[in-house]
């Protein structure tokens, strides 16, 4: 089983023991929303373009709605649980683009609950994370103010972006740092510069 696929399964555990109704790091939207947006994403091509065009969102809203609305909570989690469908672009690169997706969504939902630490991840699971935070931070703070490096734990720069005379770190794990630059506050991770560099990059629209 792919790193994708058990955290998949483990976001499915996660939103099964919390029920439709629990919140999530997604602004608004429960954990029924959320299950819904998996779904329209791997299931209505015709619909998902919104998700990344702004001019389609209302559309792809509306799709979505009908979708939590019209589907009851256990085939919700039935349809996430299994994946892309055959026809679904997902389904032949479901390691390479899911892993992020999956990870971070699974945060969204435990990270949304008081008491949240962060979980021990498998080898496996760090490793291919670990592998996006370049393309990540490219996505995500390229418009940067400032010139941002991105070293994890350990010390080792995982990505550098942006440009001009300041200069900002941002440190920690690769999984906090991808939540970080998908939008999550929650993240755990450290900021060295000075303190209006750091307050520019934090409140910089982040995005993957």
């Amino acid at each position: 089983m792919t790193a994708a696929a058990r955290e998949r399964a483990a976001l499915v555990d996660t939103m099964r023991t919390v029920g439709p109704d629990a919140p999530t790091l997604c602004g608004d939207w429960t954990t029924r929303d959320l299950a819904a947006h998996l779904v329209l994403r791997e299931r209505r091509p015709d619909a998902a373009a919104g998700i990344l065009i702004a001019k389609l969102a209302g559309y792809t809203a509306r799709k979505q709605r009908q979708i939590a609305d019209g589907t009851d909570w256990r085939g919700l989690l039935d349809m996430v649980a299994s994946g892309p469908p055959a026809y679904s672009p997902f389904k032949l690169l479901d390691p390479l683009v899911n892993t992020t997706e999956m990870f971070i969504h699974h945060e969204d939902v435990r990270r949304a609950a008081p008491g949240w630490q962060p979980r021990e991840l498998d080898g496996d699971l760090t490793a291919a994370l670990r592998r996006q935070v370049k393309l990540a931070a490219r996505m995500s703070l390229s418009g940067s103010p400032a010139r941002v490096a991105l070293p994890d734990t350990g010390g080792t720069t995982l990505a550098s972006v942006g440009k001009g005379p300041q200069q900002c770190r941002i440190t920690g794990a690769a999984a906090e740092l991808l939540l970080f630059l998908s939008g999550r506050d929650a993240a755990r991770v450290d900021f060295t510069g000075d303190d209006k560099t750091v307050e520019q990059v934090r409140g910089a629209r982040r995005a993957l």
